[in-house]
C-alpha cells in the first residue's frame, strides 16, 4: 500500500527536536479575531503549527476553544487574521485536513466501513482504492472484525475510533479533534488517549486537539496552548518536553507532574477569578 504519511520521520525523531527546530509550519495563524455581535470572542491569536505536531488547546469554559478549532477547519469565518494550512489560505474547509468531533458525527445507516468509506467517496476516490484504504484504517483503529456493525451497535468507544477512522482515511496531513474523548467514561477515555498516540506514532501529522483535561494536554501534546482573558488570546505556550513514546509510565514521571501543575495554575488562577465574580 501507498501511503503519504509513511514518508515521514519517526515520532521519536521529532518530540526529541529541539523546539527551535521544528519542522516547517504545517498551520500558520496571525492575527485571528473573531466575535459574535458586540461579543469579541478572541483577538490576536499567532500560532504554528509544525506537519508532525501534536498542540493541545486548553482554557477556561467559554474562552472561544471550539470556535477557534472550527476557524482553522474553515467552519466558522474569521472577523480578522488569516490561516494558512498546507500553503492555502483557509477560508472554507481544504483538502488535506480532517476533524474529528466529540459526539462521534456517524450516519447511524451505515455500517462501519460505509462510515470510514464516506470521506474518500466524497474525496473522489475509486472503488479500488476505497477496497484498499477502509480495511487498512479499520484495522488501525481496532475495528478488525466489526466491520458490518452499525453504530447503534458498537459502544461509544468503538464508535470514536470508526469517527478517527473516517478522518484518517482521506490521509490528512492535518487532523483536527474537538473534545475527541469527552463523550465516553474515563476507563475508555485513557485507552482511547494512548490508542491515538499509537496511531500518531505510526502516521505522525500535524494534530490540533480540544480538550478540558489539562492531563490529556498533557500527555499528548508537544505544546499546550493555553487561552485566558476577555476576549481570549494566547496566555502562554508551554513547551512538552516529555519523551516519546509515552505511555502510562509517563503518568508518573516527575516531569509530567511539575507540567501537569503548571498548566493547571495558568488555566485555574482564571477559572476561579471568575467563579468569584459570579458570585458577588
Amino acid at each position: 500500500m501507498s501511503m503519504a504519511m509513511d514518508q515521514r520521520a519517526p515520532a521519536h525523531e521529532t518530540a526529541k527536536a529541539p523546539q527551535g527546530e521544528r519542522a516547517p509550519a504545517r498551520i500558520r495563524a496571525r492575527g485571528l479575531g473573531k466575535r459574535y455581535g458586540a461579543l469579541q470572542v478572541f483577538r490576536d491569536i499567532d500560532f504554528e503549527v509544525g506537519e508532525r505536531e501534536i498542540v493541545a488547546i486548553v482554557g477556561p469554559s467559554g474562552c472561544g476553544k471550539t470556535t477557534l478549532l472550527r476557524c482553522i477547519n474553515g467552519l466558522i469565518p474569521l472577523d480578522a487574521g488569516e490561516i494558512v494550512a498546507n500553503g492555502e489560505r483557509v477560508t472554507q474547509p481544504i483538502a488535506g485536513m480532517a476533524m474529528v468531533f466529540q459526539h462521534f458525527g456517524l450516519f447511524p445507516w451505515k455500517t462501519v466501513t460505509a462510515n470510514v468509506a464516506y470521506g474518500l467517496r466524497m474525496a473522489g476516490a475509486t472503488r479500488a482504492e476505497i477496497a484498499e484504504k477502509v480495511p487498512y484504517f479499520i484495522n488501525l483503529v481496532g475495528l478488525a472484525g466489526f466491520e458490518h456493525a452499525y453504530p447503534y451497535q458498537m459502544s461509544g468507544g468503538m464508535q470514536q475510533r470508526c469517527g478517527l477512522a473516517r478522518a484518517l482515511a482521506i490521509e490528512p496531513n492535518v487532523l483536527l479533534m474537538d473534545e475527541p474523548f469527552a463523550a465516553v467514561d474515563a476507563q475508555t477515555r485513557e485507552i482511547l488517549q494512548f490508542e491515538l498516540l499509537r496511531i500518531w506514532s505510526e502516521r505522525p501529522t500535524a494534530m490540533v486537539f480540544v480538550t478540558h483535561s489539562i492531563e490529556e494536554a498533557v500527555l499528548m501534546g508537544h505544546r499546550v496552548m493555553v487561552l485566558k482573558g476577555r476576549p481570549s488570546s494566547i496566555f502562554e505556550m508551554v513547551d512538552i518536553d516529555l519523551p516519546f513514546p509515552r505511555n502510562r509510565s509517563t503518568l508518573l514521571h516527575p516531569r509530567f507532574a511539575k507540567l501537569r501543575e503548571h498548566v493547571w495554575r495558568c488555566v485555574m488562577d482564571e477559572a476561579q477569578a471568575a467563579e468569584r465574580e459570579l458570585h458577588v
